[in-house]
Formats: structure tokens, C-alpha cells, sequence
């Protein structure tokens, strides 16, 4: 867990704050939701931030969240961390959106634990749009095949796509994940009650203003706004 010092306050995640805010705000666009990165930050910062006006929290691991979801102020979270099929029972009926779903075995865990409480759980597919050995996510040449085949599946609901590009990847990255997004957007577009396509995760705290640029519509920050994480 995050290790405040001393002569550390909450006025830091203010500043933050408002200055995501005015950036998004220059971008003129409307959509953008501002997702507040809760990893190792301690839950009277995340309350802090819920506050000032963060309503969205993103949740990595799904035991961190479970320690402390009591002690957060009201906010919708979703899940955004790799997620083993074994810990979907977990959390499926505490976050309203899945962001890392990347092949069709947790898909369907995903789907038939939502049937079990009788609800329709959101999910995003994972893109591994940098083609990164070390990460997680669909490529971008079976991203089409993939998503059709959750789109099938009666208990979730296909809310768009997510991605972590490549370190220092550029403009062009993001511009290719939004062109995915648009194709696949119309490619599902017959499905309308399992395929929304309206969200689009992508940027982080040292690129979200590009990500913007390109179409993304939620944006996932966290050391721009709690400030660089310290580990016990």
C-alpha cells in the first residue's frame, strides 16, 4: 500500500485535479470520463479525489479492491487489472464494467457468472494494438473475431475496447486503436442489445491529452492525480 510522508496533504490531488480537468476541458469534447487509478493509493486520497468531482474509479487487483472498497465514498468503479478466470466471482457483482477482457475462457466465466446473479455485466476487449509479447490483450487482426464472438454471449455486453500502448509509441498508435474502434463499431453494429461500441479506454497520465485526440472516451489516470506511488 501507498506510504504517505509527513509534510504530505491532500491540496496535491486538487491541483491535479483541476488541471486533467482543464486540459479535457480544451479538448472540446464532451465524452471524456475521467477515471481515477486507485492502485496502492490509500482510500482517504481516493475520497479526496471522489470529492472534488471523481465519480469513476479503476481498480488493478481485484484483493486490493476488495480491502478496501468499504472505505471508499460512493463512486463506479470498474475493474481494469489482468483478471484470472478463478477471481471473476469476486467482483462481478461489484464493478459495472470489465476493461481487460482478452480471450474468449474469461469471456465466457465473465458471462456465466453475471447469469448467476441475473445481470448483464459491461466488458471492453483488451488490444494489444503494440503486438507486445509481455503484455495481455486480443491483436488487432483477430480483434473482429474476437469481439463477434463475445457479442454472442447472452450475459455481457460489449461496451468497446481498451488498450495500454506501447511505451512512448507516438500519435500514430492511437490513431490506429481508433480506426479499429470505428471499424469494428460498424462491423457489430447489427447487434445493438450485446455490441454497444460507445467507449473507447485508452491513455494514461503521460498521454491521455493524445489519446483524447484519437477518439478515447475514458481516459485512466493515476500518478497524474495522486502523484508518483510509493510502495511498502
Amino acid at each position: 500500500m501507498e506510504k504517505l510522508s509527513d509534510n504530505t496533504g491532500f491540496e496535491d490531488i486538487r491541483e491535479n485535479y483541476l488541471g486533467i480537468c482543464e486540459n479535457i476541458a480544451k479538448s472540446g469534447r464532451e465524452d471524456v470520463r475521467l477515471m481515477a487509478v486507485t492502485k496502492t493509493v490509500s482510500p482517504e486520497r481516493v475520497n479526496f479525489a471522489i470529492g472534488l468531482g471523481v465519480s469513476l474509479l479503476g481498480e488493478n487487483r481485484v484483493q486490493e479492491y476488495l480491502d478496501k472498497r468499504e472505505s471508499y465514498a460512493p463512486a463506479e468503479v470498474h475493474f481494469i487489472g489482468g483478471l484470472q478466470t478463478n477471481k471473476v466471482k469476486y467482483i462481478i457483482d461489484k464493478v459495472s464494467m470489465i476493461h481487460s477482457v482478452d480471450n474468449m475462457r474469461l469471456a465466457e466465466e465473465i458471462n456465466r457468472r453475471a447469469a448467476q446473479h441475473g445481470k448483464v455485466m459491461d466488458i471492453l476487449a483488451e488490444i494489444n494494438i503494440g503486438g507486445e509479447e509481455t503484455k495481455g490483450g486480443v491483436s488487432a487482426e483477430s480483434a473482429g473475431e474476437f469481439c463477434a464472438m463475445a457479442a454472442e454471449l447472452p450475459n455481457i455486453r460489449l461496451r468497446g475496447l481498451m488498450t495500454i500502448p506501447p511505451a512512448g509509441c507516438g500519435e500514430s498508435v492511437f490513431a490506429e486503436m481508433q480506426e479499429l474502434f470505428e471499424r469494428l463499431k460498424v462491423e457489430n453494429a447489427h447487434n445493438r442489445e450485446n455490441a454497444m461500441f460507445d467507449t473507447l479506454s485508452m491513455g494514461m497520465s503521460g498521454d491521455y491529452e493524445a489519446a483524447i485526440k484519437y477518439g478515447a472516451t475514458i481516459v485512466r489516470i493515476g500518478s497524474a492525480l495522486f502523484g508518483r506511488r510509493k510502495y511498502l
